[in-house]
């Protein structure tokens, strides 16, 4: 089991593609591991024959544990035996009896069922293999026995969301109830016609009529819904507390005048667009104004280890992305320092979009030493980001919108309409000081409103 990412613990093998005695070739894709974050294949290492498969599909083992055997070319015919702590350790993640068929049936896996569970209920609909389902959604729907064929997906392609399946589930269970009440007032007899109401009651005030405050109306009358949590929202919980709890955080912002970028934008837009396919964004504009403060302030690209702080000689750029009701994560694009604007527009363009489409590897969570979160696109106004553990810093982009400016010149102040954007960072009060981390959104706000700004198509 790879490392997933500096917070993953475990993983869980949704799907094998090869059984034990098939031949397979370096890179071709093994297995198929999940976990809260994201879904990903493990290829193989080599050339040879899958000679033991040690954890099956529905497992779920921490990292490091031994997934399968594969015997190269030329090596002994058996395969050594699983060692016994690593083998408790699988033997207690695993699944058993009905939560294991359930979860198997769930990723299109096969398993026999002991002979008392026979006349069970049939188990959740495999999915199909050109789509990739979320934890979340394979728990509910083996949860609920539903037949994920029943489920029209609104997701991405077509994709089956925790949503989608939430929905459908309050569907079926509205269905019976109203089914009972029809048949409740199809049973009663018809009602006698109330003879038609005095003139005077008719004429008397609304408030004589009012409920009482007592009185349930039907509009309140089961308007709580209960939504247990999914595992990816559990972990993810855990997750912020356990940043919360390690580093004491620390919030600043600044606004930032966006005027020179929005040139080069409006200028580049119509092209840009054309030849790559998407738009170019504040997003990387900002992202290499970071790359370059962070040079001048090592501090905040760290960790701390201990009583001591860990500096990085590159920057690992960590960028948010949101995956709708499946969650958030923070793929990470390397050596983000070295790149220019454009190619920063298109790495986190490609990097968003495998990470939507369930096609991240197991290097694009790990080494991040610098996180952005862009809300920019929703319009808000500040946010206070959590720390991406083990990173000592993150910072949030918020909506850019037209305000008035002061602008100061020598001949006197005037007002000018100017494109503004917030920059708010949360910063681990143990690695750096307010000063500190101030300077360093100084400069990234002096980059961003003082540079000639150039992108190559």
């Amino acid at each position: 089991m790879p490392q997933l990412g500096e917070t993953v613990q475990e993983g869980t093998v949704s799907v094998w593609h090869k059984q034990v005695g098939d031949r397979v070739e370096p890179d071709e894709i093994l297995a198929e591991i999940e976990t809260d974050k994201v879904s990903m294949e493990i290829p193989s290492p080599g050339r040879g024959i899958l000679k033991e498969i040690r954890v099956q599909a529905g497992a779920t083992v921490p990292v490091g544990a031994v997934l399968a055997v594969v015997e190269g070319e030329g090596e002994s015919a058996g395969a050594q035996a699983p060692a016994p702590a690593a083998a408790a350790r699988q033997g207690a993640a695993a699944p058993s009896g009905e939560a294991a068929q359930a979860r198997l049936a769930a990723v299109g896996g096969t398993a026999t069922a002991p002979a008392a569970a026979q006349n069970d209920p049939p188990k959740p609909f495999g999915r199909v293999r050109s789509q990739r389902l979320s934890p979340a959604v394979r728990r509910l729907a083996a949860e609920h026995s539903l037949d994920l064929r029943a489920i029209g997906g609104t997701g991405r392609n077509g994709r089956i969301t925790r949503r989608d399946v939430i929905d459908f589930i309050a569907a079926r269970q509205a269905r019976p109830a109203a089914a009972q009440s029809g048949a409740a007032a199809a049973a009663a007899p018809a009602a006698a016609p109330r003879p038609a109401p005095a003139a005077a009651a008719a004429s008397a005030p609304a408030t004589a009529r009012a409920p009482s405050p007592t009185q349930a109306t039907p509009a309140a009358a089961g308007a709580e819904n209960r939504v247990p949590f999914t595992r990816i929202r559990r972990l993810t919980a855990e997750h912020m507390v356990r940043s919360k709890a390690t580093s004491p955080h620390v919030l600043q912002a600044v606004e930032v005048d966006f005027s020179r970028v929005d040139t080069v934008r409006k200028a580049m837009r119509d092209a840009w667009r054309a030849r790559h396919g998407h738009s170019l964004t504040y997003l990387p504009f900002i992202a290499y104004a970071v790359c370059q403060a962070l040079r001048e302030f090592p501090n905040i690209n760290s960790r701390v280890e201990g009583d001591s702080l860990v500096l990085h000689d590159y920057v690992h750029l960590g960028i948010a992305v949101d995956l709708g009701a499946e969650g958030l994560v923070a793929p990470v694009i390397k050596h983000a320092d070295q790149l220019s604007v454009g190619q920063l527009s298109t790495a986190i363009y490609e990097i968003s979009r495998r990470a939507r489409e369930g096609r991240l590897k197991p290097d694009d969570l790990s080494g991040g030493t610098y996180t952005i979160s862009n809300n920019g696109t929703f319009g808000t106004l500040i946010t206070a980001p959590i720390i991406n553990q083990p990173q000592v810093a993150i910072l949030s982009t918020d909506g850019v919108r037209k305000r008035p400016v002061v602008i100061e010149h020598p001949d006197g102040d005037s007002i000018a309409i100017r494109p503004v954007g917030i920059l708010a960072q949360s910063f681990d009060h143990r690695a750096v000081d307010g000063a500190y981390s101030a300077a360093f959104l100084d400069r990234v706000r002096k980059l961003l409103e003082t540079t000639s700004w150039t992108v190559d198509l």
